[in-house]
């Protein structure tokens, strides 16, 4: 049970196509205390591998062709735990906290040691939220065409079941890795951190990780992005903003899709924006259309100022 946002007991994985596209090396079972009997599939090509979620067990676990041959062509690990180290029957209020906060401080440091491989890797990389439906999948779909013209590209893609999302992306040419969080309603960094090491190289491109749709819990959690993206529908209602403030505050960008639908929906674009901006100031909105392409052209731009704007400002940190 994860006592920062109530999700828990699932069944992550993480699953690629083709094992001759990742990088299917020293896959860790990260960050747990109690061992109970959950697991998360990896499956890669003809390549399994059942760990815990991953969150830190203390063990360290090595999976290669070697370890695979040795069971019958399944890698296996078990080390029996839950996602964050343990099952909680009762608690008091301020012990929920401090164990909440021991989990977001792991995640964290997990994140950090991401967003470092992301620089070392020269990698932009967004994390793309939303509620389910808003269309971050089809918007995707649409700018990969372009982009990967122009740089390498890759998707990391979170939900609690099945590898549909992924396998649309890989339809365009562009590598994706599917992570499965069971029950869990989030992606968190060590999550994100396996993944990308199943990734072909991305040095000098992008990354884009869509994470679970869902407005509350993703947005507390630092996957190691340069910054994240929330994509809002027409046909969510104007106040979203204002019933799930954290998410839109903690973003860099809002992307308002379907804006084709808003006359069939009666959906008021100026109100939308005075709302976001009440609790995010600085936001950058852009209204787009996945269907009909119209607004891709500014969105395109925008990812093309960040790259240069994110090395300035690692730059100006270190120096």
């Amino acid at each position: 049970m994860c006592t920062v946002c109530g999700c828990g007991g699932g069944v992550p994985s993480t699953k690629c196509a083709d094992v001759q596209n990742t990088r299917a090396k020293d896959h860790r079972c990260e960050d747990a205390r109690d061992h109970h009997n959950h697991h998360h599939d990896y499956v890669c090509g003809g390549l399994e591998m059942r760990c815990p979620l991953p969150t830190d067990c203390g063990h360290d676990h090595h999976h290669d062709v070697g370890h695979q041959q040795a069971h019958g062509g399944e890698a296996l690990v078990d080390c029996g735990t839950d996602p964050a180290g343990l099952r909680v029957v009762a608690m008091s209020s301020d012990r929920i906290i401090q164990v909440g906060r021991d989990i977001l401080s792991k995640n964290n440091r997990i994140a950090a040691e991401n967003r470092a491989r992301f620089v070392a890797d020269d990698l932009v990389v967004y994390n793309l939220l939303s509620s389910p439906g808003a269309g971050k999948t089809s918007l995707l779909v649409r700018a990969l065409s372009e982009l990967k013209r122009k740089s390498p590209v890759g998707v990391i893609e979170g939900d609690q079941h099945t590898s549909n999302d992924a396998e649309r992306i890989r339809a365009t040419g562009v590598p994706a890795i599917q992570i499965n969080t069971g029950k869990g309603c989030h992606l968190d960094a060590a999550m994100v951190g396996q993944a990308y090491r199943l990734l072909p190289p991305l040095n000098g491109g992008i990354l884009f990780i869509e994470n679970v749709g869902n407005l509350v819990c993703p947005a507390a959690f630092d996957l190691g992005e340069a910054c994240k993206i929330v994509v809002f529908s027409t046909t969510e209602g104007e106040d979203k903003p204002l019933k799930y403030p954290d998410i839109f505050a903690a973003s860099s960008l809002m992307l308002i899709n379907k804006i084709d639908l808003a006359p069939m929906v009666d959906f008021d674009l100026n109100r939308t924006i005075e709302f976001v901006t009440r609790v995010s100031p600085n936001i950058e909105v852009l209204p787009v259309s996945a269907r009909t392409g119209e607004g891709f052209g500014a969105l395109y731009g925008w990812l093309q100022k960040q790259p240069a704007h994110r090395r300035h400002l690692v730059e100006d940190t270190t120096g």
